[in-house]
């Protein structure tokens, strides 16, 4: 006697569970579409890898030991200083571990130091080149050295982790201001919209060249300084997609039914016109990444941004144009500045195809 199927009595599961987070059916097809996009999947994970093994460049490339061994005692030189003194030697300043005496004085005593993978900071000058600087590479210092004799690329690594850094504090701000004022000026409209979108064309119409000029010339330039210049006028980025979201969603029949129940216009904005406003706000972030990291680069190449000795990608380019003798500066410097774009406007271009409805993935 056969038995009817019976029909289960849990209740559907509208998602999965990815890392922690539960995921509704349209996100899990827009996170499979991504991976199927290989050319923006892969760069993503380049740049994580290149971001990653970059961030503690102090444990990589440091002209300080990462561990000394010296009359039974452990030192921790690449996280604290110390004077020579406290080696046997006999100035109060801190130990030059790189000079031949800090190295016999560890040694006298039975000690012992374990370097990082490059001897070498971003502002280590290295002494004993056997050539004028910028000397070609060689065993000691594999991209060789910029006009100043550093290391290039200890260079390297120190200014793709600021530049990146840089990028991803200006787009996070940037983002998170201009989403704001979108989302008010599309929301209440009226005279606040009006009254704002006659605000950001003056704004946008100022010449943001001469006014960083005026600034750096008064402004000790800095991280921070910098970052401050450049927020000023890149905020506006995502204003008018997020306005004009908005200004499409006000009017819906959930909005309507969120204001009769008495919801407040803050609630209304941020749970329910919020996460339709975000679909083409996630697609243009990794692109105003990628501007955020050229603006930089182009301020330092003219010379108004970081301050000297600053490890930058910008700076070493400029040093590749002012010594075309040394081919390797500009092929350094051009090879790092083009691989970190490509790899984020892939990204970028992969995450637009996600959110666009008409573009399919085959398996």
């Amino acid at each position: 006697m056969s038995s009817a199927p019976s029909t289960s009595v849990w209740p559907h599961r509208t998602g999965r569970r990815r890392f922690g987070i539960r995921l509704s059916p349209l996100n899990r097809r827009r996170l499979q579409n991504f991976s199927r996009n290989r050319r923006g999947f892969w760069s993503l994970w380049i740049f994580l890898a290149l971001f990653i093994v970059t961030l503690p460049a102090e444990f990589i490339a440091n002209d300080r030991p990462l561990v000394v061994w010296y009359d039974g005692g452990l030192y921790l030189p690449v996280l604290q200083t110390y004077p020579e003194t406290e080696f046997g030697g006999v100035f109060e300043t801190e130990a030059e571990y790189r000079e031949p005496e800090v190295q016999e004085l560890i040694a006298e005593k039975g000690g012992w130091t374990v370097w990082p993978l490059i001897a070498y900071s971003h502002n280590t000058v290295n002494l004993n080149l056997r050539v004028p600087a910028p000397a070609p590479p060689s065993a000691d210092n594999v991209l060789g050295t910029d006009d100043q004799g550093r290391d290039v690329l200890a260079r390297v690594i120190y200014g793709f982790r600021l530049s990146v850094l840089f990028g991803l504090i200006l787009t996070a701000l940037g983002s998170a201001i201009g989403v704001t004022a979108g989302a008010v000026q599309g929301y209440f409209g009226g005279r606040l919209d009006l009254f704002f979108q006659r605000f950001i064309e003056i704004w946008g119409g100022l010449p943001q060249l001469y006014i960083l000029i005026i600034l750096s010339s008064v402004i000790i330039p800095g991280f921070w300084t910098l970052l401050l210049i450049l927020l000023l006028f890149g905020w506006t980025a995502l204003v008018g997609v997020v306005r004009a979201e908005f200004l499409r969603a006000r009017n819906f029949e959930f909005v309507k039914a969120a204001r009769a129940l008495g919801v407040g216009n803050a609630a209304i904005m941020y749970r329910h016109v919020l996460p339709n406003a975000m679909v083409a706000t996630l697609t243009f972030l990794p692109l105003i990444l990628t501007g955020s990291i050229t603006s930089l680069t182009a301020l330092d190449f003219l010379g108004l941004g970081m301050p000297p000795g600053a490890p930058s990608l910008g700076e070493l380019l400029q040093q590749g144009k002012s010594n075309l003798q040394a081919p390797w500066l500009g092929l350094t410097s051009t090879i790092s500045i083009s691989l970190t774009l490509i790899l984020l406007i892939f990204v970028g271009e992969a995450v637009r195809d996600v959110f666009d409805p008409r573009k399919t993935f085959g398996d």
